[in-house]
């Protein structure tokens, strides 16, 4: 076989025109369910909170601030400790029953809110849905990355997204009309329609190759593509894949097959985090009252929810077409603008004056021409107003369309298979604890200096992506996971020589 030609080469179109994606489309769905889980319990707290602080609710679960802090915030603890706990059933019991483990915790924690009748009780769940969607963040990433060919892997690498978008607006649309205890039971019914699908899909056919499986992966990989479909050439690359790495040692982790892809992924976690979404998104309506933005509470989760499902459909479609990097580039930049323009505003902006004495002598004449400066003052506040909603709507925009998305998808794709499983666990464990700091770190912010603070450290960080984007991360758009691997082992190209890789593992 001649060195330029790749592994998963271009000649078998007719195996691959005969790819039937019916049922791997089923088993994403049966997979996503548990990030429309994740997106449905992490806003849980947003319609729940105003109902716990007022002074309507029941003495024994009414919050004060400091309670309600922790109740919104513990979740992303739960989260980080969830993607520990993934970190080791990933490798210990496999991606899909991962996922499937995940709806325990999710139930019990839903149970606990649902019934509650102690503040002890509020906290233990919504830390238990976060244990939850720590897990489902770390596994469903991988499981559909192992399950889809790579001409469809972009596309369903952003579902999870979109399906976590889908789970934060029926939350939102719900907690207009239902109860808040009933939002809670019914957030165990995607949870358990999850594990009931997911009993009848196919395990990950790379991690049964990886056990021996032979059999069992060739069955689960022709239920994937069809019937029709040719999977010995599939197969053997995926063997040839796992044959060239083994088991990972310490020792394995210095080299840059296995470090290099692990910090890639990891700072692409952090950095998407310090971006300051999830404050953004967890402190929306404050920053709105703090910018002078003329919006009624009820509607803005609705505008940023719809916002955000747009701009992740959009980069489903585009995520095969422009590119990871193009993608990223366009994010990063949307950022920058949105947050710069949010930095200037916020730093310009005077602090509001208190109210002035009655002044009773002052002339009629006088105080008509007060009165028009003030109408024009108010028109002229009113337009501004438009500015800091359409940034921050800019800013959740490119974040969806880009950084949201892209950094699940890449972290499933270049992570190496060997260490994949405890890989993605650390990674969203870092996540999560970035975002639990950045979260607490805000309102001190926002108390001592003001909007501008934040917005400044955002803007710094979008110019970091920026850099990091162009400097570290490959374009992996219409590469196979062993075309990936095989660009970090050799540092300089995707293609695969095989006589060589052979000539190495043995």
């Amino acid at each position: 076989m001649d060195e330029e030609t790749s592994l998963l080469n271009r000649r078998p179109t007719s195996s691959e025109s005969r790819i039937s994606n019916s049922k791997l489309f089923l088993a994403v769905f049966s997979a996503v369910l548990g990030n429309f889980s994740f997106g449905y319990s992490l806003v849980y707290s947003s319609p729940v909170l105003p109902k716990l602080k007022s002074p309507d609710a029941d003495p024994r679960l009414r919050m004060d601030t400091e309670q309600a802090a922790w109740f919104g915030s513990i979740y992303t603890l739960g989260a980080a400790a969830g993607g520990l706990g993934a970190m080791l059933l990933n490798d210990l019991i496999g991606r899909k029953l991962s996922i499937m483990m995940s709806a325990v915790p999710l139930t019990i924690g839903y149970m606990l809110m649902g019934g509650a009748v102690d503040l002890w009780m509020l906290h233990v769940g919504r830390f238990l849905t976060g244990v939850a969607g720590g897990m489902t963040a770390a596994s469903i990433p991988v499981y559909i990355s192992e399950i889809s060919h790579k001409a469809v892997r972009g596309a369903m690498g952003s579902c999870p997204q979109i399906t976590a978008v889908f789970g934060a607006l029926a939350l939102y649309a719900m907690g207009l009309v239902v109860p808040w205890r009933w939002l809670a039971v019914a957030g165990e019914v995607p949870a358990v329609l999850m594990v009931v699908l997911l009993a009848f899909m196919p395990s990950s056919p790379r991690r049964l190759l990886a056990q021996g499986r032979e059999q069992q992966a060739e069955r689960a990989l022709r239920w994937l593509r069809g019937k029709h479909y040719n999977t010995n050439i599939e197969l053997s690359a995926i063997q040839h894949s796992i044959n060239t790495q083994g088991k990972v040692t310490w020792s394995q982790l210095a080299t840059p097959v296995y470090y290099r892809p692990i910090i890639i992924s990891v700072v692409m976690r952090f950095l998407q985090q310090m971006t300051g979404i999830t404050p953004i998104l967890v402190y929306l309506e404050p920053i709105f009252s703090q910018s002078k933005v003329s919006l009624e509470p009820r509607y803005d989760a609705a505008i940023v929810g719809v916002v955000r499902l747009f701009s992740v459909a959009v980069a489903a479609s585009l995520m095969d077409r422009a590119g990871r990097k193009a993608l990223l580039y366009t994010s990063s930049l949307l950022m920058f603008l949105s947050s710069l323009t949010l930095t200037i505003i916020s730093h310009t902006t005077p602090c509001p004056p208190g109210p002035a004495p009655p002044n009773h002598t002052m002339s009629w004449d006088y105080s008509s021409q007060n009165a028009i400066g003030n109408t024009l003052d108010a028109s002229h506040q009113t337009a501004g107003g438009l500015i800091p909603l359409i940034s921050t709507m800019v800013f959740i925009f490119g974040y969806a369309m880009g950084w949201g998305p892209i950094t699940w998808l890449l972290m499933s794709e270049v992570l190496p298979l060997a260490a994949r499983g405890v890989a993605s666990g650390l990674c969203v464990t870092v996540s999560w604890l970035t975002a639990f700091m950045l979260t607490h770190a805000f309102t001190h912010l926002v108390d001592r200096y003001g909007l501008y603070v934040p917005y400044l450290c955002f803007t710094v960080v979008c110019v970091l992506c920026l850099l990091f984007n162009a400097v570290c991360i490959p374009e992996t758009r219409g590469r196979s996971l062993e075309e990936i691997e095989n660009y970090f082992r050799t540092g300089r190209t995707f293609t695969i020589n095989r006589s060589n890789s052979t000539a190495q593992s043995s």
